[in-house]
């Protein structure tokens, strides 16, 4: 005797929207062989049964799940699969294994790799960078301050809320090649204060100038107030000569408020960079 399918059959309702295909597949008996069919039926039952509880319906089951939409992963019903199927299982886990060590290894390496522009954000928390590409410069400002336009600056952020707490780039052209050919730190510094950076009715005082020395690029740094009749400034300012331009960095806050925030305003002019331009 054959053996039954392993696969499981339905057959078709006697209301088939295809009388003529279900005719055909379940033909009528006649009474004679009903006894003789009847038999057959409970042989293959039987059989049936038997091989069941050897297994064979388990991986009809099995093969079953494994082809309803890929849901069921194929190494979660390897119980019933031959050893070929078990190894090639196992070959893929571990590809996938290796896979993913190969994966967390790059994501590493390239987390590793130095951005300029990144470190620097991330080397000052509360600060955010900008880089002019075009002048060639760039610095960090306070988190919270806004770009303004000022008309006669290349760029200007500030408070909203404390007007005086500000930073301001200005370039101007100059056949200059390098910022000591101005003359000392203290020099430079005072008839910039006087000319350009201060109000002629402002009284201005000079606190410190020195030279500094960055990637072989020198920059003149100082301190200075401007007093109003209704105000004082304390500022900071940042000067250097590249490019064939005369850059001015200037911040600064209100005198009240300046132990508050002198902390932050030095790292902004010491974060003022210039980069030569090709």
């Amino acid at each position: 005797m054959a053996a039954p399918s392993t696969s499981a059959s339905f057959p078709a309702p006697a209301s088939s929207a295809f009388p003529l295909a279900a005719a055909a597949r379940f033909p009528r008996v006649s009474s004679a062989s009903a006894s003789s069919s009847s038999s057959t039926r409970a042989l293959a039952l039987a059989e049936r049964r038997r091989l069941s509880e050897v297994g064979g319906g388990d991986r009809s089951v099995a093969a079953g799940r494994r082809s309803f939409h890929g849901l069921v992963p194929a190494h979660a019903l390897s119980a019933g699969d031959d050893g070929a199927e078990g190894s090639s299982i196992k070959r893929e886990a571990e590809e996938r294994s290796r896979r993913r060590m190969l994966l967390a290894a790059g994501t590493a390496m390239f987390l590793s790799w130095p951005n300029p522009a990144a470190y620097a954000a991330e080397a000052k928390k509360g600060f955010l960078p900008v880089t002019d590409k075009k002048d060639g410069y760039s610095f960090l400002y306070p988190f919270g301050w806004q770009e303004v336009v000022v008309q006669g600056q290349d760029k200007v952020y500030k408070d909203v809320i404390e007007p005086l707490e500000s930073v301001s780039v200005n370039t101007i052209p100059t056949s200059k090649q390098d910022i000591r050919e101005l003359g000392p730190p203290d020099q430079v510094a005072e008839a910039l204060i006087r000319k350009v950076l201060a109000a002629p009715t402002q009284k201005t005082k000079l606190i410190e100038a020195k030279e500094n020395d960055v990637d072989g690029r020198t920059y003149y740094t100082f301190e200075f107030t401007a007093q109003a009749p209704n105000f004082t400034r304390h500022a900071l300012g940042a000067i250097a000569i590249a490019n064939g331009k005369f850059y001015t960095l200037t911040t600064g806050a209100n005198e009240r408020r300046w132990e508050k925030i002198k902390d932050r305003l030095h790292t902004v002019v010491d974060s003022f960079k210039i980069e030569a331009r090709v």
